[in-house]
C-alpha cells in the first residue's frame, strides 16, 4: 500500500480525523479538491462551541458534543488557538417557550452539561439590557473559536507527524481491492492513482458523490442529499450584547440567533431556505425583516439601532441537512458570512 490512511476532505472533520491517525503513527494523506483547508462548510459557520443540552440523552450527538467540547477546549488551550467562553442565553418570550427551555435545562443536566442555570427574565435583561424576555437558560460553557486557527493547528499536527495534504486533487474513482484496502484515482493537474489500507470519506457537501464513486458500494446505504441555504447579517454598529443570544428552538432548527465573534462583532442568522444546487454567490438580497428581529427577543430600541437596510453584499452558502428518522429534529447548520462594511446591516 502507498499509505495507511487516505482522508478525502480537508475540512474541520477530515483534518481532525487525519491528525488523530497521524498522532498514532499512521502514514496519512489528506486529499482536497479545493486549493486550501476548510474552504467550504467549515469556514462558513457561527464558530460556536456548543454545550450539548439540546440533544436526546445517549444519542450520538449528545455523547460527541459534551465530551468533544471538553476535549476541544483542552486542545485549543494547549495549541494556542484563539477562543472564548462567551456563554449563551436561550431566551423565552412566552409561557410555551419557557416550557421549552425548562425541558432543555432538564435534558442538559441529564447529559452532564456543566453550570446550566435557569434565570428569570429580569436577571437576563439585567445582564443584557438590550434583551427582552420572560425567562432564559444560561449556558456559561458555550463559546466561540477561531475556526481557521483550529484547522491550521490540525494541519500543523498532521504535517509535524509526517502526514501530507494534497490540494486541487479531486477524487474520480475508488476501487476496493480483493486483498483489502482501496485504489483511489485522482484528477486535477497532477492526476494519479494511490492505494490505501483505510479510506475516510469526509467530503462534506460532496460525501454522497464520493460514496457513489466507490465501485460495488450499495446505493441504498448512501443518505439522500438535502440542502439548505442561508445567510448571516452583520451589524456594523456597536454590539448590543456581550453573550450569544438564542431563541427557544423552532421546528427544524435552533432559530435565527445572535452570535459574536472573537472581536465582538455581532451578527444575526442564519435564515434558511431549501435549495437544489450547491451555490456560493455574491448578490443583493433583502435583510432580515424587523419583525423577525423582534421575534429574536431584541428590544424595540435595539431594533431601531440596528435598523434593517438592503444588504449590498453577502455570501450565500449551502450546507447539508439531516433527513430520515432525524428529519424532525434536524440540527441547525450555520451558513454564510456576515455582511460587513455597510451602514446598519
Amino acid at each position: 500500500m502507498d499509505v495507511d490512511v487516505l482522508v478525502i476532505g480537508a475540512g474541520a472533520v477530515g483534518l481532525a480525523i487525519a491528525a488523530e491517525f497521524a498522532r498514532s503513527g499512521r502514514d496519512v494523506i489528506v486529499l482536497e479538491a479545493c486549493d486550501g483547508i476548510g474552504t467550504q462548510t467549515s469556514s462558513r459557520n457561527s464558530e460556536v462551541i456548543h454545550g450539548g443540552m439540546y440533544y436526546p440523552t445517549d444519542s450520538l450527538r449528545h455523547r460527541m458534543c459534551v465530551a468533544g467540547r471538553r476535549k476541544l477546549y483542552d486542545y485549543l488551550e494547549v495549541r494556542g488557538v484563539p477562543h472564548l467562553k462567551r456563554g449563551k442565553l436561550i431566551v423565552a418570550t412566552s409561557d410555551s417557550e419557557t416550557r421549552k427551555i425548562e425541558a432543555i435545562h432538564a435534558t442538559g443536566l441529564t447529559n452532564g452539561v456543566e453550570k446550566l442555570e435557569l434565570v428569570s427574565g429580569a436577571k437576563a435583561m439585567a445582564w443584557e439590557p438590550a434583551l427582552t424576555c420572560t425567562a432564559a437558560l444560561w449556558s456559561p460553557e458555550t463559546g466561540v473559536v477561531d475556526s481557521h486557527g483550529y484547522m491550521l493547528a490540525l494541519q500543523g499536527e498532521i504535517e509535524d507527524h509526517g502526514g501530507m495534504l494534497a490540494f486541487n486533487t479531486p477524487v474520480v474513482r475508488i476501487e476496493p481491492l480483493n486483498s483489502g484496502g482501496f485504489r483511489v484515482t485522482t484528477g486535477g493537474v497532477e492526476a494519479g492513482v494511490i492505494t490505501c489500507q483505510r479510506l475516510v470519506n469526509s467530503a462534506g457537501l460532496y460525501a454522497q458523490r464520493v460514496a457513489g464513486g466507490i465501485e460495488g458500494y450499495r446505493a441504498d446505504l448512501i443518505p439522500k442529499l438535502v440542502l439548505a441555504k442561508g445567510n448571516y447579517f452583520g451589524c456594523s454598529g456597536k454590539p448590543a450584547f456581550s453573550r450569544l443570544i438564542y431563541p427557544a428552538p423552532v421546528d427544524g432548527g435552533l432559530g435565527v440567533h445572535v452570535t459574536l465573534d472573537l472581536a465582538g462583532r455581532m451578527r444575526f442568522g442564519p435564515d434558511e431556505n431549501g435549495c437544489r444546487m450547491q451555490i456560493r454567490t455574491l448578490s443583493t438580497i433583502a435583510s432580515i425583516p424587523l419583525g423577525r428581529l423582534r421575534s429574536m427577543t431584541l428590544s424595540a430600541a435595539t431594533g431601531r439601532a440596528c435598523r434593517t437596510t438592503r444588504s449590498r453584499r453577502t455570501i450565500r452558502v449551502v450546507a447539508p441537512r439531516f433527513q430520515g428518522r432525524a428529519s424532525r429534529r434536524r440540527i441547525s447548520v450555520s451558513m454564510g458570512l456576515s455582511c460587513m462594511g455597510m451602514r446598519g446591516w
